[in-house]
């Protein structure tokens, strides 16, 4: 039992009418299909002789009981032991597989296509049910092999050349996962089929799913899948939003019959659910009902009527939010193939059936739709290039009236089947997979896509490296966010971000000139953490600018200069108020007045590019200072030049009382450029 709950569109919907493709029907395959009946009417002349049958596996097949017929055939199989039983063993193998593939027994249903095969099993189409088999098995390799095998007979297949695409799809998702995190929901799972989750409403404290457990309604095993027929179970959330024990749900609404995959109106006192029509001798199809909530209780079910046409089926029933439109799945006449997904107006009803069209349904099947939002639906396909099976698709509505599908990608979708999705708070919920369970058995998983950590942190540090006291750090992004922020006592800060936005920060503290940055985050879907510092300039003592570097005895700037002088203007561009007095010192070789001269040229030489690069003249000044103003050493530089102390004044005679190798390190620490601020409270008239 499974999917359309015996009710599972994999069995309920497809008879022996469905087991050949009809795409693969041309001239040369239906001469192979008379053969073949040629020889099924020989085997079963051989096989009716006490014992399993072949009619009696066919009966049996007709009316969708896989279970019951893939055991008969087996039975059959297993007494064609002779050379010149090869032909019927190659039919009863196919028939085999065919049972084996409704169940969602995909390992089985390989080996027996390929016993088919080796058997001279005369129609291709087993090539093609034996690559989709090896797809459903996650073997993408040699299924790409399989369908490149069909399609050399079938060059035109739709069916083999989306299931090469999805085959090649699949080996590229498993290289490139989703974020979403999947994980079983034990506590709904039973060691029985449990599939179709559904929320009951936005409160998100109960859940309803469909169940074949041991426990269920009535003692009759399904002759379809050997397992007890489904009923409707739910689970509800304690007061500390821990999900309690399921049970049956209250009313009439489970019997002896296939019940499940429901939907609720959106004032939930209306249920739509799937429920099978179970005649003798007749194929199973499935139809729609509903059942009326009071008192906490459901009302036995009442066949909802969509059309006149009888011989179709229906089922997966997906109310829209506003409760305007009833979302379903149905073989009737005037889709694109196989199972189509459809709607209808549930307040005008007649005149309003309508097919979801081509974007979204293919010659294969489309089935449980899930309406997010009135242009946001999730169903699943076997049609569309996918893993293998059913995958899970997303489709949003285009401006055209079009829809754009996307396969949900990998661990939302597997090489099993993958349907019947629900949705809670954000991108989180529940959906069926009977991926790992080599009996084709379904259970419950919940997902969840985790929000992006996108971080940025840093420091604002002052030019000694020591952290500002109470420094305030904005950040605005071309998004429209505007965020704020004082720095912890050490400095530090953090900030959350979005993926791809452009950044300008700017970090300031009293008695600083303010710092600015800018970035853009990356696009990648992936957590992430970006690094900047802000080194503030003191407003009220000299700020050596690192990195100025002059030729020789001149005062002509050097071309690795220019990265420290462009920040230099930077600074003066962000703080637009500010004048500063730039200033150049020497060592203590040579004479005053050539230090003095020297020193003078080298601030004027920085002040040109500034003015160069754009700053007013008027907020600019330049000043040598020769060697009269010798270099007191910061707790940086003792950290830097571990030699001296801090506090350390590096004057001429303290210099001559050092070694040689210290002497040249203190006279580069007095060779340095460096500004003072003078104002900060410019204004250009």
């Amino acid at each position: 039992m499974r999917k359309i709950t015996e009710p599972d569109s994999r069995y309920l919907y497809q008879g022996v009418n469905q087991i050949l493709h009809a795409e693969t029907l041309n001239s040369t395959m239906t001469m192979n299909y008379l053969k073949i009946l040629v020889i099924a009417f020989s085997t079963a002349i051989l096989c009716s002789c006490g014992g399993a049958k072949l009619s009696v596996a066919d009966e049996q097949m007709a009316r969708g009981e896989y279970n019951d017929a893939s055991k008969t055939y087996r039975k059959v199989y297993n007494k064609l032991t002779k050379r010149e039983e090869r032909p019927q063993r190659g039919v009863v193998a196919f028939r085999m597989a065919e049972c084996y593939r409704h169940l969602n027994m995909s390992a089985r249903a390989s080996a027996a296509y390929q016993n088919a095969l080796r058997y001279g099993y005369p129609d291709s189409t087993a090539q093609l049910y034996l690559a989709q088999s090896l797809q459903a098995e996650g073997k993408y390799k040699p299924a790409i092999d399989a369908y490149e095998s069909f399609l050399a007979r079938c060059p035109q297949s739709k069916a083999a050349l989306t299931g090469i695409a999805g085959c090649r799809m699949a080996l590229k998702l498993k290289d490139n996962r989703t974020r979403y995190v999947v994980k079983q929901a034990k506590m709904f799972n039973s060691r029985r089929a449990d599939f179709a989750p559904m929320y009951f409403d936005k409160s998100l404290d109960v859940i309803y799913f469909t169940t074949t457990n041991e426990k269920v309604t009535g003692d009759k095993r399904s002759e379809i899948t050997g397992m007890k027929k489904s009923d409707v179970w739910m689970s509800k959330k304690n007061e500390q939003g821990v999900w309690q024990k399921p049970e049956p749900v209250e009313g009439e609404l489970n019997t002896d019959f296939d019940e499940g995959i429901v939907s609720f109106s959106p004032d939930g006192t209306t249920m739509y659910l799937t429920k099978a029509r179970r005649e003798p001798n007749a194929p199973t199809a499935v139809e729609i009902y509903t059942s009326q909530r009071s008192d906490a209780k459901w009302s036995a079910p009442v066949k909802y009527e969509i059309t006149s046409d009888t011989l179709s089926s229906y089922g997966h029933p997906a109310v829209s939010p506003d409760g305007t439109y009833l979302y379903f799945t149905s073989d009737m006449p005037g889709g694109q193939g196989g199972k189509d997904l459809w709607r209808v107006n549930l307040k005008e009803r007649a005149g309003s059936l309508e097919n979801l069209g081509e974007f979204i349904n293919t010659p294969g099947d489309e089935e449980f739709p899930y309406v997010r939002t009135d242009s946001v639906l999730y169903f699943s396909s076997d049609g569309h290039p996918g893993c293998g099976g059913l995958d899970l698709f997303r489709a949003q509505l285009t401006p055209s009236g079009g829809w754009k599908v996307e396969n949900m990608g990998i661990p939302m979708n597997s090489s099993a089947d993958d349907f019947g999705i629900t949705f809670g708070d954000g991108e989180s919920g529940f959906f069926s997979s009977n991926r790992g369970d080599g009996r084709g058995y379904d259970h419950i998983y919940s997902f969840e896509l985790p929000e992006l950590q996108i971080w940025i942190s840093g420091w604002v540090l002052d030019k000694d490296e020591e952290p500002v006291p109470n420094a305030v750090i904005r950040i605005v992004g071309n998004d429209g966010s505007n965020q704020k922020e004082v720095a912890r006592n050490d400095g530090s800060f953090r900030f959350p971000l979005e993926r791809g936005v452009s950044y300008v920060m700017l970090a300031g503290a009293k008695g600083f000139l303010n710092a600015k940055q800018e970035f853009t985050s990356d696009t990648a879907e992936v957590d992430a953490e970006y690094g900047v510092d802000f080194l503030l300039a003191s407003i009220t003592k000299p700020v050596v600018i690192d990195n100025i570097f002059y030729d020789f005895d001149r005062a002509t700037l050097r071309p690795e200069s220019k990265t420290a002088l462009d920040e230099m203007a930077q600074l003066l561009r962000d703080n637009p108020n500010v004048t500063i007095e730039m200033a150049s010192h020497t060592d203590r070789k040579g004479t005053d007045e050539y230090n003095l001269d020297l020193s003078h040229r080298r601030a004027k030489s920085v002040i040109d590019y500034l003015i160069e690069a754009g700053i007013n003249p008027d907020r600019l000044q330049h000043q040598g200072y020769g060697e009269s103003r010798p270099k007191t050493i910061t707790k940086k530089l003792a950290r830097e030049y571990p030699q001296f102390k801090e506090g350390d004044v590096l004057t001429e005679e303290y210099i001559s009382s050092l070694s040689e190798e210290d002497q040249e390190a203190a006279d580069q620490i007095n060779r340095r450029t460096e500004f003072q601020v003078l104002s900060i409270d410019y204004m250009m008239f």
